[in-house]
């Protein structure tokens, strides 16, 4: 399924196209999978009714998290996003030894319906099972076939040190390799789909190990526009508290989303 052989063939390239974007390091890999089989992939999934845990701050987006038994394509891509083969790949990129978490907690297959859009976050830091495991990537492949910008929904990306800024496009069979940190703001305006038609990916994370934490463990920030309500600016100043107290006592939703 993954075009392995381009990516081994041109390693050398794609780091120094990693380690050198702006607005921070990130990469851009068209034609990620074999067309065919990707097409197939798209043409199994069905529209999702799993409504996101993020409704405060994402609005019509759902997702599956177990999207390899939709059918024997997507089953391989599964597959081969956690593969070894790919954490050679990814590592050599970001030049740190990184893999893919096996179970994918928290990832899965996305849809945006009508009107979807996500408000710039910060993603949690450290894996909410394996508490040294420190998340390093986004890996988005984007299943938008046919994908036009009217259409809306591209990937922003922001510097919280800089407020340097990007939106980059987010066609079908392209997979986009996002650095994690405490400063790697993401997320995607309101949609502007054909009716029927969704905003669709697959979201995959890589960690490394540390011996020590360097970062105390957060969940996500959020960073709502500045016309946001009243209500959501404080539901975001008060999340990462609220959302840990809930933990304390009923454990944590992406610890259980495989």
């Amino acid at each position: 399924m993954i075009n392995f052989e381009y990516l081994e063939n041109n390693l050398d390239k794609l780091r120094i196209e990693y380690l050198a974007a702006q607005p921070f390091p990130h990469l851009i890999i068209d034609g990620f999978c074999d067309e065919e089989k990707l097409v197939k992939a798209y043409e199994s999934i069905p529209e999702l009714n799993n409504k996101s845990r993020d409704y405060a701050f994402a609005n019509n987006k759902f997702e599956k998290s177990n999207y390899k038994e939709l059918g024997s394509e997507l089953a391989e891509l599964h597959s081969e996003l956690l593969s070894e083969r790919f954490n050679k790949i990814l590592s050599y990129i970001t030049a740190k030894t990184i893999f893919v978490d096996p179970k994918n907690h928290g990832g899965g297959l996305h849809q945006g319906k009508k009107n979807s859009f996500l408000d710039m976050h910060l993603d949690f830091n450290y894996h909410p099972i394996n508490k040294n495991w420190y998340r390093e990537l986004n890996l988005l492949l984007y299943l938008n076939k046919d994908w036009k910008p009217e259409y809306k929904g591209g990937l922003r990306i922001k510097d919280l040190r800089t407020n340097h800024e990007a939106e980059l496009d987010v066609p079908f069979n392209r997979l986009i390799i996002q650095q994690c940190a405490p400063y790697t703001l993401h997320g995607y305006d309101m949609t502007n789909f054909p009716e029927g038609r969704y905003r669709t990916s697959v979201a995959t994370y890589a960690y490394q190990v540390h011996e020590r934490l360097i970062e105390e463990p957060r969940t996500t920030d959020w960073f709502p526009s500045k016309d946001a309500s009243f209500l959501k600016k404080q539901l975001a100043k008060n999340y990462n508290f609220l959302v840990q107290t809930k933990n304390k006592f009923f454990g944590s939703g992406t610890a259980k989303n495989q």
